[in-house]
């Protein structure tokens, strides 16, 4: 149902001029975390979307989710067992991303705090504004973005989140989450919420940045 969803958004995301995606997969098989970061990595990604329906011991939790990586502690203790789940052994070791190993530690460690916390902030913002269109399309399980220390979510500089779609293990979310009615109208939120950041926040060089030059200039 998950990658029904995902399948849905990146033909819409691939119909819109500037936009392109990649998936990290597109059949049903089992993709490991550290590769995934790695995929989008490897093709410059300017933002990461990893989307789940997972279960909760918790049959009433319902709801979509939108979580982004703490490097602290978890903000819920939903998210920590969610982070949990999604982790297993699969941990991730940022340092390496960035090619720092021959920098110096002190160097190594400052060049990475930067990157991480730029990071963290744009996916935060990507977080919020996805959150907000999600909204108007299904019920939330959190009015705010989640935070915990998802291992999918490491890259220190790729804006990344995870949208949690519904619980499987909630009746009313199952059912929902097996229609194509309800996974298109998902992917259309998603995709309006992707836009919203984008427009606000056009990567560099980007056919989205040309736009917001065009029409900053005087007439």
């Amino acid at each position: 149902m998950v990658l029904s969803i995902a399948q849905l958004l990146a033909r819409r995301l691939k119909r819109e001029k500037g936009f392109d995606v990649k998936l990290v997969r597109n059949d049903d098989f089992f993709v490991p975390l550290r590769k995934r970061v790695d995929i989008a990595r490897k093709h410059n990604a300017d933002m990461f979307i990893s989307v789940h329906a997972d279960a909760a011991p918790r049959l009433t939790a319902s709801g979509a989710s939108v979580y982004c990586l703490s490097e602290g502690g978890a903000t819920s203790a939903t998210a920590r067992f969610m982070a949990q789940q999604e982790n297993g052994a699969d941990l991730l070791g940022a340092t390496s991303l960035l090619n720092l190993k021959d920098k110096d530690p002190m160097l190594a460690g400052v060049i990475l705090d930067m990157s991480m916390n730029a990071t963290l902030a744009a996916s935060l913002e990507l977080g919020n504004t996805v959150l907000g269109s999600l909204a108007g399309i299904t019920t939330l399980h959190q009015k705010r973005v989640e935070q915990a220390g998802f291992a999918v979510l490491k890259s220190p500089d790729v804006p990344s989140i995870l949208v949690e779609t519904g619980f499987i293990s909630n009746a009313r979310d199952s059912q929902r989450l097996v229609t194509t009615r309800h996974q298109q109208a998902v992917a259309d939120g998603l995709f309006e919420g992707l836009q919203r950041y984008f427009q606000k926040n056009p990567p560099i060089n980007s056919y989205l940045a040309w736009q917001q030059e065009q029409k900053n200039k005087p007439a």
